[in-house]
């Protein structure tokens, strides 16, 4: 009897622990936002820096340039819908505090401790520094607030939100290593590809449960029926560091073809934005770290 119970009591040892590991809201600092104007302009650079117009953008018209989501990202695993991140207080995020951006952007946790689907780039803007996460929460918090409740997300019975934490371990395992640059211009470069911009999130091929093979970065991959192009070293063997920056500026390619589809929007909204500084940073790691130089 007494046996029986001590396995008793350490099988609910063993489980409370693996919940915990797997559910546990990470611990962050409660932070107030900034309310300075540098703070809010930086933010404003770095929201734009990070193409969020390029997945958030208004759909309630044509020419609807507010951040109230709505945009359908049709996957294999279902379909994702971009949330309203105005400050709507109802639909949007009006009533976020300072943690909850840092929970959301760098852990994909929402307010209520439930998870994101990874649809939102939260692994890439892991990488984010808490500076700057706040520095984009605060300009947000200035926009009009716009009204727009998005649909959920539409997946399979199989597929919830609690999931998720299941899938983030595995992620966590897969995850290669993140090298460190003492080139100050490459390490710029870095930050904005692999975290602010989040290139690998189109760019890098996933496996069977949508995981990034972080092995075979920025290989090219596959997004519903549209091929996403390679910017590896391979691909990017013939582009020159002054090719790839007119690139990022004018979405123009080594042999004077424009790019199409949906980068045609990365190029307007978000890179074609960046200072000459960040726009050489990237082109320097693309071009010369990527390529081994």
């Amino acid at each position: 009897m007494k046996s029986r119970l001590t396995l008793v009591l350490l099988i609910g040892l063993v489980l409370g622990a693996g919940s915990y590991w797997l559910f546990a809201l990470p611990t962050v600092e409660a932070r107030g936002l900034p309310q300075s104007a540098d703070a809010i302009a930086r933010g404003e650079y770095l929201v734009t820096a990070g193409g969020c117009l390029s997945c958030h953008k208004g759909q309630q018209s044509e020419d609807d340039m507010s951040l109230s989501g709505g945009l359908a990202l049709a996957t294999e695993f279902g379909t994702f819908y971009a949330p309203n991140i105005t400050p709507d207080a109802e639909t949007g995020i009006g009533n976020w505090s300072g943690q909850d951006f840092l929970l959301a952007l760098k852990h994909g946790r929402s307010p209520d401790g439930s998870f994101y689907y990874p649809a939102f780039p939260y692994r890439s803007y892991a990488g984010l520094t808490d500076r700057d996460v706040l520095a984009m929460a605060a300009y947000l918090m200035t926009l009009e607030p716009v009204v727009n409740s998005v649909p959920e997300a539409e997946t399979p019975a199989w597929l919830n939100r609690w999931a998720m934490a299941g899938w983030n371990r595995l992620a966590d395992f897969r995850q290669g290593e993140v090298e460190d640059f003492n080139d100050e211009q490459i390490a710029r470069g870095a930050y904005l590809a692999r975290h602010l911009g989040h290139c690998g999130e189109c760019h890098t091929p996933r496996d069977s449960l949508g995981i990034p093979d972080s092995s075979r970065e920025f290989a090219g991959a596959t997004l519903g029926d549209e091929v996403i192009e390679a910017i590896d070293a391979e691909h990017l063997a013939d582009w020159t560091f002054n090719n790839f920056d007119l690139f990022l500026l004018l979405g123009m390619k080594p042999d004077g073809e424009f790019v199409g589809g949906d980068m045609n929007e990365v190029i307007e909204y978000n890179t074609s934005k960046l200072s000459d500084a960040d726009r050489d940073a990237m082109a320097a790691f693309f071009t010369r770290h990527n390529s081994g130089d």
